[in-house]
C-alpha cells in the first residue's frame, strides 16, 4: 500500500519467503479442515498478487467452502468463528440461534428446469461469450467443492461414505473429461448432465437434489464473472431491496453490540413506524415476533423484521433492565442517496451542504443511484445556490459508492456536460447497443470549480459520471479535476430475466464504454480499467479506516446511539474512539484525517479566492 512500485516489493527476498510461506500454510489448512485460516491468508494473497489472480482461484474457492458450510451447517460455522475468538482473546459469542437457518426453506422452489435455463442462458447471451463446456465444467467444480467440506458431513452423512463418494467422483470425473474434449456442445448436453450427475448422486452420497442443483448453478454462473449470478427463491427480496433503493420494515438501524453479545439499536429512521411507536437509539433487541434475538447475527434480524408491506412484526426491547415490547406494520422505506458533510438533524434533509460556507464551498456526497438521486441533487444545488454566500465550488463525493440505476447516472452526468456522448454500450463481438447523450441547456455545473472524489470502491454508475466529467474536463468543457485513487472497474451491463416464479438470473450481456472509447469494465489480465483520476491522493488502510469511523459516526442521527469514548493510556495519543464528545464531521479536513477530502478543498479554496480576487481588481484603463 506504501510503495509507488508494488510489484518490486512483491520480488524483494524477504517478502517472497513470507508469501511462499503463507502459501504453504494456506494450503494445509484448508488440507486439515481450517477453512477459517485458509480463507484469510489465500484471501490476503490475492490481494499481494492481484494483478496477475495467481491466487484468485483459491481464495474464490474458500469462499465457497464458507458459504456452503454457513448454508448447510451455520452451527458448525458459529463454533469455528467462536474458537477463532477463543483463540485471539476476544469475548466469546453467543450461544447459536437457529432462527431462520433451515437451508431446506432457502432451497424451496429449485428444480433442474430453472436451472437449466439459466445455463443455456448464459452460454447464448454472455457479452464475452463463454464456452458452454467451461459453464458446465464450472457446476461440476462447486459440486466437487461441496463434497470436499468434511464439516458438512453432519449435514449430508453420504459425503462421510468414502466408498460411495469414490464412485460419486468417478462419475463427475467421467463428465468433465468429456466436456474437455467435446468441440461443441449443445444445450442439451447440459440436461443430460444433470441428469447424470443427479442420478448418480441419487445411487451414491444421496445429497438432496437441491443442494446440487443450488451449487451447480452457482459453479456455472462463477464461469462467466463476478456480476452474473442467479438470484435464488430466498435472495429475490434482498435483490429487490438493493435495485430499488428501498426496503419493507419498520426502519431501524442495528448493529451488534460486541460488549453485550446484542443486537442494538443504533438509531430509528426519522418518520419510521419504528420511531412512532417509541424505539429508541440504544435499544438492545431480545425478542422478534416471540422468538429470541438473542444470538441473532444482524443478516437473521433483518430477515425476520423485514417483511411484506402493511403485515404485523412483533418486537421485544431492553431497555434500562426493563423489558418493553411493541408492535408495528411494515412499510415501504425509502433509502436516502444524497448526504451532506454534517448533520444539522434527524431527517434525512437535515444537512449542512457546506463544507466550506465563508467561500461558497459546497458538499455532496452520493451513496448510490436510485430514482430520486438527480432530483435530490438538484434541491440541494438549488439550496446552495440561494444561500447568502452562494455556490462558488462543489465536492462532489463519489467514494464508497457501489452504482446503480444507469439512467440516472446519465442525468447526473448531464449536471456537469452540457452536449455529447456521456456512455456508450457494446455487446458479444464489439456490437454496438445504445448511446446515452446530453440534453443540452440542463447542465447547471458547467462554469462552477468541481472536484469528483472516486477511489477503488467507486464502481458502475459511478464510474460513468466522474468518467464522462473527465473525459469533458480533459477537453475544457467543464471546469472539473476527478481525485483519489483509480475506480473499480465494473463498467458492465446485467439484465435482469425471470427463470420462474420465484428465481430470477442477473446476466452480463454488455459494457460500458465512455465517450473517448475507453472501457471502463476490468477484464480478466486487463492492466487498464475503470477511470484514472486527474489527480492521485494516497490514503494507506488506517488513514482510510480512521475517516471511515469518523465520517460513520458523524453521520448518526442527533439521538443516535454513539459508542462511548474510551480513556487513552497516558502514552496514548488521543483517538477517534478516546476523545469525549460527539464527532465532529470538520476534524477530517481540519486534523488532516481524510487527506482526499482535505486536498479536495485546498484546491477548491484556490481557485475561490483567484476568482474572487480577480472580480475585485480594477478594470485596465484602456
Amino acid at each position: 500500500m506504501l510503495s509507488a512500485d508494488k510489484a518490486a516489493v512483491l520480488t524483494m527476498p524477504s517478502v517472497k519467503t513470507l508469501t511462499d510461506a503463507s502459501a504453504d500454510a494456506a494450503r494445509t489448512a484448508e488440507k486439515a479442515g481450517d477453512w477459517l485460516i485458509a480463507s484469510e491468508l489465500f484471501g490476503r494473497l490475492n490481494l499481494l498478487f492481484e494483478d496477475d489472480s495467481r491466487f484468485k482461484a483459491d481464495a474464490k474457492r474458500m469462499g465457497e467452502r464458507l458459504s456452503m458450510i454457513r448454508l448447510y451447517n451455520p452451527q458448525r460455522l458459529h463454533a469455528l468463528r467462536n474458537d477463532r475468538r477463543k483463540e485471539e482473546g476476544l469475548k466469546p459469542l453467543p450461544a447459536f440461534n437457529m432462527i431462520g437457518e433451515d437451508y431446506q426453506s432457502r432451497l424451496v422452489g429449485i428444480d433442474e428446469g430453472t436451472v437449466l435455463r439459466a445455463i443455456n442462458t448464459a452460454g447464448e447471451n454472455h457479452v464475452e461469450g463463454v464456452p458452454l463446456p467451461r459453464i458446465l465444467i464450472g457446476g461440476i467444480a462447486s459440486i466437487r467443492t461441496l463434497i470436499s467440506t468434511h464439516d458438512l458431513d453432519a449435514t449430508f452423512p453420504g459425503i462421510a461414505d468414502q466408498v460411495q463418494l469414490t464412485k460419486f467422483l468417478a462419475v463427475l470425473d467421467e463428465q468433465q473429461k468429456q466436456l474437455e474434449t467435446d468441440k461443441g456442445v449443445s444445450p442439451a448436453r447440459s440436461a443430460v448432465l444433470i441428469d447424470t450427475i443427479l442420478e448418480a448422486n441419487a445411487a451414491t452420497i444421496k445429497l438432496p437434489k437441491t443442494a446440487i442443483l443450488h451449487e451447480f448453478g452457482n459453479g456455472a454462473f462463477d464461469k462467466l464473472d463476478e456480476f452474473s449470478a442467479i438470484i435464488w427463491p430466498d435472495e429475490v427480496l434482498r435483490f429487490k431491496r438493493m435495485t430499488e433503493g428501498s426496503f419493507r420494515g419498520v426502519g431501524i438501524q442495528i448493529q451488534n453490540d460486541e460488549e453485550k453479545q446484542m443486537i442494538k439499536v443504533i438509531a430509528p429512521l426519522e418518520g419510521s413506524p419504528a420511531q412512532k411507536a417509541g424505539i429508541r437509539a440504544g435499544d438492545l433487541l431480545k425478542k422478534i415476533n416471540d422468538k429470541s434475538a438473542v444470538g441473532m447475527t444482524t443478516e437473521q434480524a433483518v430477515e425476520q423484521i423485514t417483511g411484506a408491506t402493511n403485515t404485523k412484526v412483533r418486537m421485544t426491547i431492553e431497555r434500562a433492565g426493563e423489558d418493553i415490547e411493541f408492535e408495528m406494520v411494515r412499510t415501504t422505506l425509502k433509502l436516502p442517496s444524497v448526504r451532506g458533510f454534517a448533520r444539522t438533524g434527524n431527517r434525512d434533509t437535515d444537512w449542512n451542504y457546506f463544507i466550506d460556507e465563508s467561500n461558497g464551498i459546497g458538499y455532496i456526497r452520493v451513496s448510490g443511484f436510485s430514482e430520486a438521486t438527480t432530483r435530490d441533487i438538484r434541491q440541494v444545488l438549488n439550496q446552495l445556490r440561494s444561500s447568502e454566500s452562494g455556490l462558488r465550488g462543489l465536492v462532489f463525493d463519489l467514494r464508497y459508492n457501489p452504482g446503480g440505476l444507469l439512467d440516472q447516472a446519465v442525468s447526473i452526468s448531464n449536471l456537469f456536460i452540457n452536449e455529447g456522448t456521456i456512455v456508450y454500450t457494446e455487446a458479444a463481438k464489439g456490437i454496438r447497443r445504445s448511446t446515452e447523450r446530453a440534453d443540452e441547456g440542463r447542465a447547471v455545473l458547467k462554469d462552477i470549480p468541481v472536484v469528483v472524489l472516486i477511489n477503488e470502491t467507486s464502481a458502475s454508475a459511478s464510474e460513468i459520471v466522474s468518467g464522462a466529467v473527465r473525459h469533458y474536463a480533459d477537453l475544457a468543457k467543464v471546469n472539473a479535476i476527478v481525485l483519489g485513487n483509480r475506480s473499480y472497474g465494473k463498467g458492465s451491463v446485467q439484465n435482469v430475466i425471470p427463470l420462474s416464479n420465484s428465481t430470477q438470473m442477473k446476466l452480463t450481456t454488455q459494457y460500458y464504454y465512455l465517450p473517448g472509447g475507453q472501457l471502463i469494465h476490468r477484464r480478466e489480465g486487463a492492466k487498464l480499467w475503470g477511470v484514472e483520476p486527474h489527480l492521485r491522493v494516497e490514503m494507506i488502510v488506517k488513514q482510510q479506516t480512521d475517516a471511515l469511523v469518523l465520517r460513520s459516526d458523524a453521520d448518526l442521527t442527533k439521538d443516535a446511539e454513539r459508542p462511548e469514548p474510551k480513556e487513552p493510556k497516558d502514552d496514548e495519543m488521543p483517538t477517534d474512539d478516546t476523545r469525549k464528545g460527539p464527532p465532529d464531521a470538520q476534524r477530517l479536513i481540519s486534523e488532516s484525517i481524510d487527506l482526499q477530502l482535505q486536498t479536495a478543498v485546498s484546491l477548491l479554496q484556490s481557485q475561490v479566492f483567484g476568482r474572487v480576487q480577480a472580480q475585485a481588481q480594477p478594470p485596465k484603463p484602456k
